[in-house]
Protein backbone atom coordinates (compact mmCIF):
# COMPACT_ATOMS: atom_id res chain seq x y z
CA UNK A 1 0.00 0.00 0.00
CA UNK A 2 1.49 3.23 -0.95
CA UNK A 3 -0.99 5.80 0.93
CA UNK A 4 0.23 8.85 -1.38
CA UNK A 5 -1.78 11.62 0.30
CA UNK A 6 -1.44 14.68 -0.95
CA UNK A 7 -0.86 16.23 2.46
CA UNK A 8 1.75 13.99 3.46
CA UNK A 9 4.29 15.12 -0.45
CA UNK A 10 3.37 17.98 -0.89
CA UNK A 11 6.52 20.13 -2.81
CA UNK A 12 8.06 17.16 -3.14
CA UNK A 13 9.76 16.02 -6.54
CA UNK A 14 6.98 13.79 -7.99
CA UNK A 15 4.77 17.01 -7.12
CA UNK A 16 7.50 19.42 -9.00
CA UNK A 17 6.92 17.08 -12.35
CA UNK A 18 3.20 17.19 -11.80
CA UNK A 19 2.73 20.75 -11.98
CA UNK A 20 5.51 21.87 -14.21
CA UNK A 21 3.61 19.69 -16.53
CA UNK A 22 0.76 20.85 -15.45
CA UNK A 23 1.39 24.81 -16.15
CA UNK A 24 2.90 24.42 -19.36
CA UNK A 25 0.32 22.21 -20.53
CA UNK A 26 -2.65 24.96 -19.61
CA UNK A 27 -0.43 27.68 -20.16
CA UNK A 28 -0.84 26.23 -24.11
CA UNK A 29 -3.81 25.71 -23.32
CA UNK A 30 -4.61 29.90 -23.09
CA UNK A 31 -3.09 30.58 -26.56
CA UNK A 32 -6.10 29.87 -28.27
CA UNK A 33 -9.15 32.29 -27.31
CA UNK A 34 -11.43 29.31 -27.55
CA UNK A 35 -12.13 28.35 -23.62
CA UNK A 36 -11.61 25.07 -22.44
CA UNK A 37 -12.77 22.60 -19.12
CA UNK A 38 -10.40 21.88 -16.41
CA UNK A 39 -11.36 18.40 -14.87
CA UNK A 40 -9.10 17.25 -11.69
CA UNK A 41 -11.01 13.69 -10.60
CA UNK A 42 -8.68 13.61 -7.25
CA UNK A 43 -8.04 17.07 -6.19
CA UNK A 44 -7.23 16.95 -3.10
CA UNK A 45 -6.91 19.62 -0.68
CA UNK A 46 -6.00 22.22 -2.89
CA UNK A 47 -3.09 23.82 -0.82
CA UNK A 48 -0.74 22.77 1.99
CA UNK A 49 1.27 23.76 4.93
CA UNK A 50 4.90 23.02 4.41
CA UNK A 51 5.73 23.89 7.96
CA UNK A 52 3.02 21.43 8.83
CA UNK A 53 4.26 18.50 11.49
CA UNK A 54 4.55 16.22 8.86
CA UNK A 55 6.18 18.10 6.54
CA UNK A 56 9.00 19.24 8.87
CA UNK A 57 9.60 14.90 9.12
CA UNK A 58 9.68 14.15 5.78
CA UNK A 59 11.51 17.28 4.81
CA UNK A 60 10.67 16.27 1.08
CA UNK A 61 9.50 19.96 0.11
CA UNK A 62 13.15 20.92 1.25
CA UNK A 63 14.70 18.33 -1.16
CA UNK A 64 11.50 18.93 -3.66
CA UNK A 65 10.50 22.69 -4.61
CA UNK A 66 12.61 24.67 -2.23
CA UNK A 67 15.51 23.59 -4.28
CA UNK A 68 14.02 25.30 -7.18
CA UNK A 69 13.46 28.57 -4.87
CA UNK A 70 17.27 28.33 -3.92
CA UNK A 71 19.01 27.56 -7.08
CA UNK A 72 21.98 29.56 -7.58
CA UNK A 73 21.93 29.16 -11.05
CA UNK A 74 19.32 31.04 -13.45
CA UNK A 75 16.48 28.67 -13.94
CA UNK A 76 15.66 27.81 -17.76
CA UNK A 77 12.52 29.93 -19.37
CA UNK A 78 10.22 26.59 -18.75
CA UNK A 79 11.08 26.02 -14.61
CA UNK A 80 11.71 29.93 -14.10
CA UNK A 81 7.98 30.81 -15.44
CA UNK A 82 6.55 28.00 -13.66
CA UNK A 83 8.60 28.87 -10.26
CA UNK A 84 6.96 32.90 -10.71
CA UNK A 85 4.27 31.62 -11.18
CA UNK A 86 4.18 29.57 -7.99
CA UNK A 87 4.96 32.57 -6.03
CA UNK A 88 2.99 34.86 -7.62
CA UNK A 89 0.05 33.10 -6.35
CA UNK A 90 1.44 31.71 -3.00
CA UNK A 91 2.49 35.58 -2.03
CA UNK A 92 5.89 33.88 -0.46
CA UNK A 93 3.82 31.94 1.88
CA UNK A 94 4.29 29.38 3.68
CA UNK A 95 2.66 27.04 1.68
CA UNK A 96 2.62 24.31 -1.71
CA UNK A 97 -0.62 24.43 -4.42
CA UNK A 98 -2.15 21.63 -5.15
CA UNK A 99 -3.71 20.93 -8.75
CA UNK A 100 -6.19 22.58 -8.15
CA UNK A 101 -5.39 26.19 -7.07
CA UNK A 102 -2.70 26.14 -9.39
CA UNK A 103 -5.15 25.42 -12.56
CA UNK A 104 -7.75 28.31 -10.89
CA UNK A 105 -5.28 30.64 -10.84
CA UNK A 106 -4.15 30.37 -14.98
CA UNK A 107 -7.79 29.21 -16.21
CA UNK A 108 -9.60 32.52 -17.63
CA UNK A 109 -12.79 33.53 -16.76
CA UNK A 110 -14.49 32.28 -19.21
CA UNK A 111 -12.65 29.01 -19.04
CA UNK A 112 -14.37 26.32 -16.27
CA UNK A 113 -13.05 23.84 -13.46
CA UNK A 114 -14.36 20.51 -12.08
CA UNK A 115 -13.22 19.14 -9.39
CA UNK A 116 -13.60 16.06 -7.60
CA UNK A 117 -12.47 14.58 -3.71
CA UNK A 118 -13.81 11.75 -2.10
CA UNK A 119 -11.59 12.20 0.82
CA UNK A 120 -13.83 13.80 4.15
CA UNK A 121 -10.85 15.24 5.55
CA UNK A 122 -9.77 16.98 2.20
CA UNK A 123 -13.19 18.07 0.73
CA UNK A 124 -13.80 20.78 2.96
CA UNK A 125 -10.48 22.23 2.61
CA UNK A 126 -10.74 22.44 -0.84
CA UNK A 127 -14.11 23.68 -0.89
CA UNK A 128 -12.91 26.87 1.58
CA UNK A 129 -9.65 27.32 -0.59
CA UNK A 130 -11.20 27.53 -3.83
CA UNK A 131 -13.93 30.21 -2.57
CA UNK A 132 -12.78 33.03 -4.75
CA UNK A 133 -12.95 31.04 -7.74
CA UNK A 134 -16.52 29.43 -7.32
CA UNK A 135 -17.77 31.67 -10.47
CA UNK A 136 -15.81 29.04 -12.40
CA UNK A 137 -15.31 25.77 -10.06
CA UNK A 138 -17.56 23.19 -9.30
CA UNK A 139 -16.45 20.94 -6.75
CA UNK A 140 -17.74 17.70 -6.02
CA UNK A 141 -17.65 14.97 -2.98
CA UNK A 142 -18.01 11.89 -5.55
CA UNK A 143 -15.82 9.61 -7.08
CA UNK A 144 -13.39 11.05 -9.81
CA UNK A 145 -13.66 8.14 -12.14
CA UNK A 146 -16.98 8.52 -12.90
CA UNK A 147 -17.36 12.15 -12.26
CA UNK A 148 -14.82 12.33 -15.45
CA UNK A 149 -16.82 9.82 -17.74
CA UNK A 150 -19.73 11.73 -16.68
CA UNK A 151 -18.57 14.84 -17.97
CA UNK A 152 -17.32 14.22 -21.19
CA UNK A 153 -17.36 15.09 -24.61
CA UNK A 154 -17.40 18.78 -22.60
CA UNK A 155 -19.79 21.56 -24.37
CA UNK A 156 -16.49 23.73 -25.14
CA UNK A 157 -14.86 19.94 -27.14
CA UNK A 158 -11.33 21.63 -25.66
CA UNK A 159 -10.50 19.98 -22.14
CA UNK A 160 -7.82 18.88 -19.58
CA UNK A 161 -7.84 16.25 -17.49
CA UNK A 162 -5.35 15.46 -14.23
CA UNK A 163 -5.96 12.01 -13.17
CA UNK A 164 -3.94 11.66 -9.90
CA UNK A 165 -5.58 9.08 -7.26
CA UNK A 166 -3.26 7.79 -4.32
CA UNK A 167 -2.71 4.34 -5.72
CA UNK A 168 -3.31 3.19 -2.29
CA UNK A 169 -4.63 -0.40 -4.12
CA UNK A 170 -4.04 -2.10 -7.01
CA UNK A 171 -7.91 -1.50 -8.02
CA UNK A 172 -6.37 2.32 -8.39
CA UNK A 173 -4.11 1.42 -11.41
CA UNK A 174 -7.16 -0.49 -13.32
CA UNK A 175 -9.39 1.76 -12.66
CA UNK A 176 -7.49 4.61 -14.35
CA UNK A 177 -6.35 2.34 -17.61
CA UNK A 178 -9.98 1.86 -17.39
CA UNK A 179 -11.69 4.79 -16.84
CA UNK A 180 -9.13 6.37 -20.15
CA UNK A 181 -10.51 3.99 -22.18
CA UNK A 182 -14.34 4.86 -21.89
CA UNK A 183 -13.24 8.50 -21.54
CA UNK A 184 -11.33 8.49 -25.07
CA UNK A 185 -14.07 6.52 -26.29
CA UNK A 186 -16.27 10.03 -25.13
CA UNK A 187 -13.73 11.96 -26.13
CA UNK A 188 -10.50 11.22 -27.86
CA UNK A 189 -9.22 14.71 -28.57
CA UNK A 190 -9.38 15.83 -24.95
CA UNK A 191 -5.84 15.93 -23.27
CA UNK A 192 -5.62 13.70 -20.54
CA UNK A 193 -2.87 14.14 -18.00
CA UNK A 194 -1.97 11.03 -15.71
CA UNK A 195 0.64 11.15 -12.47
CA UNK A 196 2.28 7.24 -11.29
CA UNK A 197 4.35 6.31 -9.33
CA UNK A 198 7.42 3.47 -10.02
CA UNK A 199 6.79 0.85 -7.43
CA UNK A 200 8.19 -2.63 -7.11
CA UNK A 201 4.54 -4.00 -7.63
CA UNK A 202 2.89 -5.11 -10.61
CA UNK A 203 -0.20 -2.70 -11.07
CA UNK A 204 2.63 0.13 -11.25
CA UNK A 205 5.09 -1.42 -13.60
CA UNK A 206 2.24 -2.23 -16.09
CA UNK A 207 0.43 1.05 -16.24
CA UNK A 208 2.83 2.92 -18.50
CA UNK A 209 2.48 0.09 -20.75
CA UNK A 210 -1.29 -0.10 -20.44
CA UNK A 211 -1.56 3.50 -21.09
CA UNK A 212 0.21 3.42 -24.17
CA UNK A 213 -1.84 0.66 -25.98
CA UNK A 214 -4.92 3.39 -25.40
CA UNK A 215 -2.97 6.01 -26.76
CA UNK A 216 -1.99 7.16 -29.84
CA UNK A 217 -0.41 10.20 -29.31
CA UNK A 218 1.47 10.56 -25.94
CA UNK A 219 4.58 12.06 -23.60
CA UNK A 220 5.81 9.83 -20.70
CA UNK A 221 8.08 11.88 -18.30
CA UNK A 222 9.90 10.39 -15.83
CA UNK A 223 11.67 11.12 -12.83
CA UNK A 224 13.74 9.75 -10.72
CA UNK A 225 15.56 10.96 -7.60
CA UNK A 226 17.53 8.57 -5.35
CA UNK A 227 18.54 8.92 -2.18
CA UNK A 228 15.37 10.88 -1.40
CA UNK A 229 13.58 8.41 0.38
CA UNK A 230 16.33 7.28 2.89
CA UNK A 231 14.90 8.74 5.81
CA UNK A 232 11.77 6.11 5.79
CA UNK A 233 9.77 8.38 3.71
CA UNK A 234 8.45 9.16 -0.55
CA UNK A 235 9.38 7.40 -3.23
CA UNK A 236 12.01 7.61 -6.03
CA UNK A 237 10.12 7.20 -8.77
CA UNK A 238 7.43 8.94 -10.81
CA UNK A 239 5.99 9.73 -13.90
CA UNK A 240 3.86 11.89 -15.84
CA UNK A 241 1.53 10.01 -18.88
CA UNK A 242 -0.10 12.37 -21.14
CA UNK A 243 -2.58 11.95 -23.85
CA UNK A 244 -2.55 13.94 -26.68
CA UNK A 245 -0.02 16.40 -25.66
CA UNK A 246 0.43 20.21 -26.78
CA UNK A 247 2.97 19.94 -29.45
CA UNK A 248 5.08 22.22 -27.54
CA UNK A 249 5.18 20.21 -24.53
CA UNK A 250 7.85 17.64 -25.34
CA UNK A 251 10.59 20.89 -26.35
CA UNK A 252 9.63 22.82 -23.00
CA UNK A 253 10.59 19.65 -21.16
CA UNK A 254 13.88 18.71 -23.01
CA UNK A 255 15.11 22.19 -22.41
CA UNK A 256 13.45 22.03 -18.25
CA UNK A 257 13.92 18.07 -17.23
CA UNK A 258 17.86 18.13 -17.53
CA UNK A 259 18.60 21.52 -15.17
CA UNK A 260 15.65 20.23 -12.75
CA UNK A 261 17.85 16.89 -12.08
CA UNK A 262 20.74 19.09 -11.99
CA UNK A 263 19.16 21.25 -9.02
CA UNK A 264 17.32 17.82 -7.22
CA UNK A 265 20.80 15.73 -6.90
CA UNK A 266 22.79 17.86 -4.40
CA UNK A 267 22.66 15.11 -2.08
CA UNK A 268 21.19 12.32 -4.28
CA UNK A 269 21.36 11.10 -7.43
CA UNK A 270 18.53 12.34 -9.77
CA UNK A 271 17.57 11.29 -13.91
CA UNK A 272 15.11 11.33 -16.05
CA UNK A 273 13.63 9.53 -19.07
CA UNK A 274 11.15 11.21 -21.89
CA UNK A 275 9.50 9.30 -24.49
CA UNK A 276 7.16 11.15 -27.18
CA UNK A 277 4.92 8.99 -29.50
CA UNK A 278 3.34 11.51 -32.12
CA UNK A 279 2.29 8.88 -34.84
Amino acid sequence: MLSYRHTFHAGNHADVLKHLCLYLVLRYYNRKDKPYWYIDTHAGAGCYSINSTYAKKTGEYEQGFARLLTSEKPLVSPLNDFVQTIQTITHNQAIYLGSPLIAAHLLREKDKIRLFEKHTTDFPILNQACQSYRHKTIIKQEDGFQGLISLLPPPTRRAVTLIDPSYETEDDYHQVSGTLKKALKRFANGCYMVWYPMLNKEGSQQLPEQLKKIAPHYLNAVLQVKGHSDNGFGMNVSGMFIINPPYLLAEELQQALPQLVEILQQDQHASYLLQNQTE
